[in-house]
């Protein structure tokens, strides 16, 4: 069987979507050594944002936010954990010109993932971005493409990839311990928008802290309402697409690692869901998705679904694997165990090995491999989260070819493959 561990360099190098690369990745014009230091400046420093600038702590020297208030809260705390000053933007554009910094972390809301990665690629700068990768589907394709044309390290923050539980799940199916794989189950969560639990308050002046337009920045152009910013944003499809493409890009980006589809997707998918019954959000409150993918397998992915329980469920001819956050278990309990025990995981197909995930993209910055959740790989998750999401807006079954990555024999549910941003922002 192949050994995935540590992919061949020139192999990985080659994995893109729609783009070869032959030459090796760009070296920094300092070359990394033992006592040397990848600066890292942080783009949205909000919710996760302040949890991936703790996590780079030795690494991180500025810090950007549109958000005056929350910018000052993750700087004190940053302050008070590691005794140092940051210094602080608003503008992530001011970030990347300097030639000290030598990557970028972007925790954005996703509406904001695509324009802040691409422009660093183009500056030189390596990129951490959180998950969803992004949008849309042709902004994934684009964020590819500027990682190949700049030779830069693109990390997506798919953090489960580098947990060890998910790794052994993803072994274990892939070597056949659960018999042919048949079916996969991803079970994701409800809303959790204040809107589940009360009525919408008006729109309002944006607070004087907040520069609402940068915010909005390639998005439409809306009044301003509290309960559409920061991490209300994700129930919006201006700005995100639900927990369809929050936790399924968790759980999803396991089912391809475990399916071995991460430089593919699904053949097609059909479904159904749930949404408020005033519009006070957009994405839905439930659904339940069914794709079929090559080898004969399907995924079902349920949000609001009794049968099918968070996390990713690998259900194969001789056997089950369930993997989350803290478990794994097995049907027959034998499979897990066994390979548990020492020796247990010979003859077992190698997987990219990497034990903490922000590290993981350090290491690689300085090595110039290719990380475990690379651009390509984060892209092809996103792409399926969104390939649902266009099933339950359409509320028909979408075609989609892999190979070329477009939706086949439906021009408007093409179309949602892109949104052209907002004026004066572009891809381009």
């Amino acid at each position: 069987m192949t050994n995935r561990s540590q992919p061949s360099l020139n192999r990985r190098r080659f994995l893109a979507a729609g783009a070869t690369v032959a030459a090796p990745l760009f070296i920094p014009s300092r070359a990394f050594g033992a006592n040397d230091r990848v600066i890292t400046a942080h783009i949205g420093v909000g919710g996760q944002g302040t949890g991936n600038l703790m996590r780079y702590g030795s690494q991180a020297a500025v810090a950007c936010d549109v958000d005056s208030k929350r910018l000052a809260a993750a700087v004190g705390k940053f302050r008070d954990k590691t005794g140092r000053e940051l210094e602080t933007a608003s503008d992530f554009r001011r970030l990347l010109d300097r030639q000290d910094i030598d990557a970028v972390v972007i925790s954005t809301p996703d509406h904001w993932h695509a324009i802040p990665a691409i422009e660093a690629c183009r500056a030189g700068k390596d990129v951490y971005c959180e998950k969803p990768l992004t949008l849309t589907i042709d902004e994934g394709k684009a964020m590819v493409s500027a990682a190949r044309e700049h030779q830069r390290v693109v990390q997506t923050g798919s953090q489960q990839r580098s947990s060890a539980n998910f790794r052994l799940a993803c072994q274990l199916v892939r070597s056949g311990r659960i018999g042919k794989l048949k079916e996969v189950h991803v079970g994701i969560a409800g809303s959790n928008h204040p809107f589940t639990k009360r009525s919408p308050v008006a729109d309002s002046q944006p607070p004087s802290q907040l520069d609402y337009d940068f915010w909005l920045g390639p998005a439409p152009e809306r009044p301003y309402n509290v309960d559409r910013v920061h991490y209300n944003f994700r129930f919006f499809w201006d700005y995100s697409g639900g927990q369809m493409t929050n936790w399924g890009a968790h759980h999803i980006d396991i089912a391809h690692w475990g399916m071995g589809m991460d430089e593919s997707g699904p053949l097609s998918v059909e479904g159904s869901g749930e949404f408020h019954p005033q519009g006070w959000i957009d994405v839905s409150l439930a659904c339940r998705l069914t794709y079929r993918y090559p080898n004969d397998v399907t995924m079902i992915v349920g949000q609001g679904q009794r049968d099918i329980v968070g996390g990713t469920r690998f259900i194969g001819s001789d056997g089950e694997i369930y993997v989350n956050r803290g478990k794994l278990e097995s049907k027959p309990d034998s499979i897990v165990i066994d390979a548990e025990k020492p020796g247990g995981t010979d003859g077992l197909e190698s997987l990219y090995v990497s034990g903490n995930h922000h590290q993981n993209f350090l290491d690689c910055v300085a090595s110039r491999e290719l990380p475990i959740c690379d651009v390509a790989i984060g892209h092809r998750s996103a792409t399926a989260c969104h390939l649902g999401n266009i099933a339950l807006r359409t509320g028909r079954p979408i075609r989609w070819d892999a190979a070329a990555e477009r939706i086949v024999d439906d021009a408007e549910a093409a179309a949602m493959q892109h949104r052209a941003p907002r004026k004066p922002w572009s891809l381009a």
